[in-house]
């Protein structure tokens, strides 16, 4: 990979596959070119696009949602999924007909789309990535991009040999709250920023559920560095705008797994749900139920998995210090059973300091709004208040805004592509192998990206 290239050529990408990205400016309501959207819809070539993984964030925010605000734009030609009662099902709720399809390589080629959007377990992106690059398609990733430095590599060569690039989707970039922090720190208000104070807290609902599902092996998600964190890193590297260079960790498994007072195989088999503060019951959901229970019979997947299983291998207890290219050094930490949701930055700075206390699910309190508070080393102390969002913070929408429609200029720098999902994967990498080794870890060390001091 050509590391004197940016993040993402966004008119290439664009270029090839019909599909046209953007991004929105700071509203909490995206309503971007709602004025002018029947000249463009009327211009507009629509996008041939197959999608490979039918759990929930394929049927839900890359196929319905998809399906219906974006039709002008998207033609769906293929949907793929390894278990064929999932993928019936999934293809019913997204509510569409284009073929359906086992074989990956098989939808490939007779579908030839465009854009391949991947939605799968984290463990095979790289796979699905790689192969639809080959096979000539532009890729739209969730995040993580990959779940090790060998995966990340072979995706980095896939998009030197092909020239074909992958979009991962970073939604928390487009949150307005996120997206203000960015602004204020580029303004200058706060000076030079010299450090970074960020902690992280998942509740006891939506921590608990990683454990539940596949994402509680390591070598499945990555673990928590990779899978969530990634989220984390790749807001640190866009604020900071410099890439990590070094990174010493601490981490542990003190609250779920084989901590637990007593384990079963999953929730629906356990005889010890009325003493287990996380029993849940799956079947109250028709969706979940018609989606995965009633498709266990094809792949024995437990969506409902015992929190306490003895083969939960990831850390629910995490810490690291990242020492970035420019010098700014950043504390961060992740705690994954939390009574609520949310976390706490500070951005420290020459001049001042920006703080920020973010709550997602079980506030402390009962306001409708994000606060951002700026405080001058000597003046005034200024409070920004912005609305709260729904869909990671307001930022699903503007994201899928930002990929599917029309010449949305990018302002803030928000479309990320194989360098920024690469990096933000290997701050989490760096960190597993800094706990194993009680060592610091070089980026650099990892894959053929050179860590630079200004962000590509």
């Amino acid at each position: 990979m050509n590391n004197n290239v940016s993040s993402i050529s966004r008119r290439k990408f664009l270029a090839v596959s019909g599909a046209i990205a953007g991004t929105s400016m700071i509203n909490p309501k995206s309503n971007i070119l709602a004025a002018n959207s029947e000249g463009i819809k009327q211009n507009t070539k629509r996008t041939k696009v197959a999608l490979v993984g039918l759990g929930v964030r394929g049927i839900g925010m890359w196929g319905g949602d998809i399906v219906r605000e974006y039709s002008d734009y998207v033609e769906y030609v293929g949907l793929c999924d390894h278990n064929p009662g999932r993928l019936q099902t999934g293809k019913e709720m997204i509510g569409i007909d284009c073929p359906t399809y086992t074989d990956f390589e098989l939808m490939m080629r007779e579908t030839k789309p465009d854009v391949l959007i991947v939605t799968t377990d984290d463990d095979t992106h790289d796979y699905f990535i790689s192969k639809g690059m080959d096979m000539g398609a532009n890729i739209i990733c969730e995040k993580p991009m990959a779940i090790d430095e060998n995966k990340i590599q072979t995706i980095i060569d896939a998009e030197k040999r092909t020239g074909k690039e992958c979009l991962v989707t970073f939604n928390y970039r487009y949150s307005p709250h996120r997206a203000k922090m960015w602004e204020i720190i580029r303004s200058g208000e706060i000076g030079e920023l010299t450090s970074v104070d960020f902690h992280w807290y998942l509740d006891t609902s939506h921590g608990a559920d990683y454990f539940r599902r596949w994402h509680r092996l390591v070598e499945k998600g990555g673990s928590l560095w990779v899978h969530k964190a990634s989220h984390h890193f790749d807001l640190l590297n866009w604020w900071i705008e410099s890439d990590p260079e070094s990174i010493y960790a601490l981490g542990s498994l003190d609250f779920y797994g084989k901590n637990g007072p007593f384990r079963a195989v999953n929730c629906r088999s356990c005889p010890h749900t009325d003493k287990c503060d996380f029993f849940w019951d799956i079947t109250k959901s028709q969706r979940l139920t018609k989606l995965y229970v009633e498709n266990e019979k094809y792949d024995g997947y437990h969506r409902d998995g015992c929190v306490f299983r003895n083969d939960v291998n990831i850390y629910d207890k995490m810490a690291a210090t990242i020492k970035y290219m420019n010098g700014v050094q950043v504390s961060y930490s992740l705690t994954a059973y939390s009574p609520y949701e949310g976390y706490r930055i500070a951005f420290n700075g020459t001049k001042g300091r920006m703080d920020a206390w973010i709550q997602e699910s079980n506030p402390t309190s009962d306001v409708n709004y994000d606060e951002i508070v700026v405080s001058k080393n000597f003046g005034k102390r200024e409070y920004i208040q912005i609305p709260q969002g729904s869909g990671h913070g307001g930022g699903d929408k503007l994201l899928k805004d930002h990929v599917f429609i029309p010449n949305i200029p990018d302002p803030l720098k928000q479309a990320s592509g194989v360098r920024d999902g690469a990096l933000a994967c290997l701050v989490g990498i760096a960190a597993r192998r800094s706990i194993e080794t009680k060592k610091p870890v070089m980026i650099k060390d990892l894959t053929t990206i050179k860590p630079q001091v200004k962000k590509l």
